[in-house]
């Protein structure tokens, strides 16, 4: 090819935004921004604010369509972001330069059929990239109950999965999820996700935040990330029923989401004074705030294996800290933790056994610092941004040979 090959990329979140999908999306189209002329159709933010408009950020095109950006807590809102973003994200799609390859994640779930009809008006290949496994997730969660709209999306879902030129898994289990949605096992390939290594290293856990947040002295039990329906985080504050007696204890839950009011109230209810709630940090603190922790805890509800992978996982391995994973056994999360040897997987739902892992390390009874060492050299050569990057180059290039 004469010239570099466009790549139009779809997803309503892209940085600066909090969402996982845009700090993973924003890091590979950066990074792959050297080879490629990349667009972004993408929507505008509610936190940090970002209206409109098109911009250039890192050598990347931003296209943001003027899609309403409510709050998520409220389902209904969402599906008005989700809509909006839809109608918008089409129009502005089938106005840019012809794209070699379109690429989309699954924010919101649906807009891979909107990939698809801009990738045929193109008569281009289409990638989707899979960050769960919807609607189960949903219909697992109790979110979803209405048996025809729960039909009409795994159809459009179906739909997209059987046409799309490639679909990428971010683990094995959800890889098996997909196919037998339909998707064609031949093009379905597993890349997890990633984490950037050198710029989330581990830190001093008695650092300038942890200081600002009183936590000096303290043995800090920490869950980092959206606090929603997929987290089982009731099991981690309701363990803190079972270690009134640890005096230096802090279980500090750090993020946002539709949870938020209902565990903060929950935490006031069973008057467990050692559960704190800070909302998300700003990411250049990041190593410092993961860094202030003892121990962390992962949480995933049960029978969600395979249908969402928790990222935030790798963020914990990347500052060298253990980790407890509530989860079943079959999990993507559980693998890791228990092939690495970096922590402790408990069933999920059961406070009393998290409280028991959780007293363990309190006492001194858990190899920590050796768990942290393990965890860092685990995602140093398993979940580096870079892997990660150079097998979506690959996956790129394949298409474009198939393509010529």
């Amino acid at each position: 090819m004469s010239r570099r090959p466009r790549l139009l990329v779809l997803n309503q979140y892209y940085a600066p935004g909090l969402e996982a999908t845009a700090h993973l999306l924003g890091d590979l189209c950066v990074a792959l921004a050297d080879e490629f002329d990349i667009t972004v159709v993408t929507g505008r933010l509610q936190i940090p604010p970002v209206d409109a408009g098109r911009t250039v950020e890192d050598g990347v095109e931003v296209i943001r369509v003027n899609s309403t950006a409510y709050e998520r807590r409220r389902l209904w809102l969402r599906a008005v972001n989700y809509v909006t973003y839809l109608l918008q994200s089409f129009r502005a799609s089938l106005r840019v330069e012809r794209p070699d390859i379109v690429l989309c994640m699954t924010d919101p779930p649906i807009i891979g059929n909107v990939a698809l009809a801009v990738a045929r008006r193109f008569r281009a290949p289409l990638i989707v990239v899979s960050q769960d496994v919807f609607p189960e997730i949903a219909v697992r969660l109790r979110r979803l109950e209405n048996p025809l709209l729960i039909a009409v999306l795994r159809a459009l879902i179906a739909y997209y999965l059987r046409r799309a030129d490639r679909v990428v898994a971010i683990g094995e289990t959800m890889r098996m999820r997909l196919i037998e949605k339909g998707a064609p096992p031949t093009r379905v390939h597993v890349i997890p996700n990633w984490i950037d290594t050198t710029a989330l290293v581990p830190a001093e856990r008695n650092n300038e935040w942890a200081r600002e947040h009183g936590l000096d002295g303290r043995f800090v039990v920490m869950h980092s990330g959206n606090i929603g329906h997929a987290q089982n985080l009731d099991a981690l504050i309701r363990s803190a029923t079972f270690l009134r007696d640890l005096e230096r204890l802090t279980i500090l839950l750090i993020g946002g989401g539709a949870r938020w009011d209902e565990f903060t109230a929950l935490a006031e209810l069973l008057e467990v004074d050692a559960v704190r709630f800070l909302p998300y940090q700003p990411r250049e603190v990041l190593t410092q705030s993961l860094s202030a922790a003892d121990i962390h805890v992962v949480g995933l509800a049960r029978g969600l294996g395979g249908y969402v992978v928790p990222s935030r996982l790798y963020g914990i391995l990347a500052v060298g800290r253990p980790v407890i994973v509530a989860a079943d056994e079959e999990t993507e999360t559980a693998q890791v933790v228990r092939e690495s040897g970096c922590g402790i997987v408990v069933p999920p739902g059961r406070p009393e056994l998290l409280a028991a892992v959780i007293r363990q390390a309190y006492d001194g009874e858990l190899p920590l610092e050796e768990m942290g060492r393990r965890a860092r050299e685990h995602v140093v050569a398993a979940e580096d941004r870079a892997l990660a990057v150079g097998r979506y180059r690959a996956l790129l290039h394949e298409l474009l040979e198939e393509s010529d």
